[in-house]
């Protein structure tokens, strides 16, 4: 595109970004909350609310403990962000208490407590720590051994007790109290990706029905770039989605309810993506190489090239569109192309790999469009 084009284009989007009535302060933190991932953080603090105080009522006023810090403290280390995290890292934490337990055991029966037996215990606690199968709550051997060895009576079958208070309600709490599952994370992941994808794709048509620079290509490409980087955060949150939905009750309740999508994985979904990226890359990069030749672009081609590309990038940007016509537009004018005679020759390389580019990512789309309703599955 023309430096004056540039300019007049990004004027006008100014003046109608400055026209829109920006949203108010208590807007923005309404739209804050309700957003998934607040949402789940909120509900992970009161869960570890609700576990902790529990635990303490009952060391309180079940097991009249005078000293009932192991078991709210045991309650809030157990519980996390997944059932099967919950579970895993609560048998980490009664081991590690456990052994840190025994540590206080042997400093009291066998030394006094003072300076050079106080860090020997955290020196032994904090290099048992390092242990590969307690490494997540192997902490808890140091800290542990403190409360023991800083307790004017440390009453070792009481807190034993205590622990496994603490741990019971830890994990009882993140299994009744709405366990998470992590799919509308990953579904707003794909949603976000795609339509990026298609604005691209449109505004890449909208420049190449006139002409333009390789400024512009190069933006497309750190575009894609951008969305390489996102599309690892997608990744990320589909693991912690997988692991949300093991040995989770609520999953269990869901496959009652209703059938779930198990046609089509997130895995899927998401390999289609980082494919339809990297096609979209290639595109870019033929459009920046094509900026440097000689000579003018067929009208009949860059027409109907324009069309599907930009029908396309809408269909990206929502699934429910077909996408059938498009592939069929598309190879129409290939076919057109083909038979066209004074086709300028030097261009039909160039002619060639944005069709096939192009054809490949409206397959991706077909793709990711099939599997909509499992994008859509909570």
């Amino acid at each position: 595109m023309h430096p004056n084009q540039n300019s007049s284009r990004s004027s006008e989007a100014e003046l109608a970004s400055g026209e829109e009535e920006q949203p108010s302060i208590g807007a923005k933190i309404l739209h804050r909350l309700r957003q998934p991932e607040t949402t789940s953080d909120m509900l992970l603090a009161i869960k570890g609310v609700i576990a902790g105080t529990a635990a303490w009522a009952l060391s309180v006023f079940v097991l009249e403990s005078d000293v009932a810090f192991m078991a709210p403290w045991t309650a809030l280390l157990t519980v996390h962000a997944t059932v099967h995290r919950s579970l895993s890292r609560g048998v980490q934490t009664v081991v590690s208490s456990a052994v840190g337990m025994g540590l206080a055991f042997v400093i009291l029966q066998f030394f006094d407590v003072n300076i050079w037996s106080f860090a020997l215990a955290l020196l032994v606690g904090l290099v048992g720590a390092r242990l590969s199968w307690i490494r997540d709550e192997g902490v808890a051997i140091a800290t542990t051994a403190i409360f023991i060895l800083t307790s004017s009576e440390p009453m070792f079958a009481d807190r034993i007790l205590e622990l496994l208070v603490g741990v019971g309600v830890g994990i009882a709490v993140n299994m009744l109290i709405i366990p998470p599952l992590q799919n509308q994370q990953a579904s707003r992941y794909v949603d976000n990706i795609n339509r990026r994808i298609g604005a691209v794709l449109v505004e890449m048509a909208d420049e190449f029905s006139e002409s333009w620079t390789t400024d512009s290509a190069d933006e497309w490409l750190k575009d894609t770039e951008s969305m390489s980087k996102e599309l690892n955060s997608a990744w990320q949150t589909v693991r912690f989605a997988r692991e949300s939905e093991r040995k989770n009750p609520r999953k269990l309740l869901l496959r009652r309810g209703k059938k779930m999508h198990e046609d089509v994985s997130y895995e899927e979904i998401l390999t289609r993506v980082d494919e339809g990226i990297s096609h979209l890359r290639n595109l870019t990069r033929t459009l920046r190489e094509a900026a440097y030749t000689s000579g003018g672009w067929d009208e009949r081609f860059r027409t109907g090239w324009v069309s599907v590309a930009r029908d396309t990038g809408l269909a990206v940007a929502d699934p429910d569109e077909s996408v059938e016509p498009l592939y069929d537009r598309l190879r129409k004018l290939t076919s057109d192309m083909s038979e066209a005679e004074n086709l300028p020759n030097i261009e039909w390389p160039t002619y060639g790999a944005l069709i096939a580019s192009l054809r490949h990512i409206i397959i991706i789309v077909d793709d990711v469009a099939s599997a909509r309703g499992a994008r859509q599955t909570d």
